[in-house]
């Protein structure tokens, strides 16, 4: 089970906010490039880069990050915030993303999504964003009837083996992840999953650890390591 730092970006700016709410945001580091390093000593062996400008404004706004971390840090990534095109998602990785999250665009455009898989393979993936089970998009402002293991079942019909999964209620909030909803999804739907949200120390991970023959494949962390909750290290040893 592999352990990916999470660098969320704001103006340019690593940050973190609380539960997805912009007005709750607590600034890190004002040099990205610096952070990936940083969890590159320490050990990561993948990157998951958010573009939150990118998410309220429908298109990335942080991409000289993306330029700089690809040439200077030397470790793979994935990059979503605001990825709502063909050609944006043909842009990141030409710059040097490894993998593009696709979000808002793939829970409203079930054809985009399809076609999307078909064009870049495994060079996507789908983050399921949801909310008491709902599904939230445009940054997480949006909601609809749709459900996360509705948006799972289309994500599985268009042909991906895996998900990202964040329960935005506890993110950044250092709550402890949703378990009880990993393990539907992976009940229900046969998939891979990506766990996000809650981290807040050791035994969360310990927790997930022992999902991990079930399908959770890696776990996506933020505040707890910036915390210093425990230090990836400690992580990486755990599972």
């Amino acid at each position: 089970m592999l352990i990916i730092p999470a660098i969320d970006l704001r103006g340019g700016k690593v940050v973190r906010l609380f539960q997805g709410m912009f007005n709750r945001e607590k600034v890190y580091s004002n040099d990205p490039v610096k952070a990936a390093k940083h969890w590159a000593r320490q050990g990561a062996q993948f990157l998951h880069i958010v573009d939150l400008d990118g998410a309220l404004k429908g298109v990335p706004k942080n991409l000289k990050a993306v330029k700089d971390i690809s040439a200077k840090v030397g470790i793979p990534f994935e990059f979503g915030g605001g990825v709502r095109s063909i050609e944006m998602i043909s842009k990141l990785l030409e710059l040097g993303a490894q993998r593009v999250v696709l979000g808002t665009r793939a829970a409203s455009d079930p054809a985009f999504l399809k076609r999307a898989k078909k064009k870049f393979g495994e060079k996507i993936i789908v983050s399921i964003d949801a909310k008491e089970g709902k599904v939230l998009t445009e940054g997480w402002n949006l909601g609809g009837a749709k459900t996360a293991l509705n948006f799972a079942a289309e994500i599985k019909k268009a042909g991906f083996k895996q998900l990202i999964y964040t329960d935005i209620s506890r993110d950044g909030t250092l709550s402890g992840p949703n378990i009880k909803g990993v393990k539907e999804l992976l009940e229900k739907t046969g998939l891979k999953v990506i766990a996000s949200g809650g981290v807040s120390g050791l035994d969360d991970l310990a927790k997930l650890k022992k999902l991990e023959k079930k399908g959770v494949i890696a776990v996506i962390v933020g505040k707890a390591l910036y915390e210093g909750r425990f230090t990836l290290a400690e992580a990486i040893r755990v599972v």
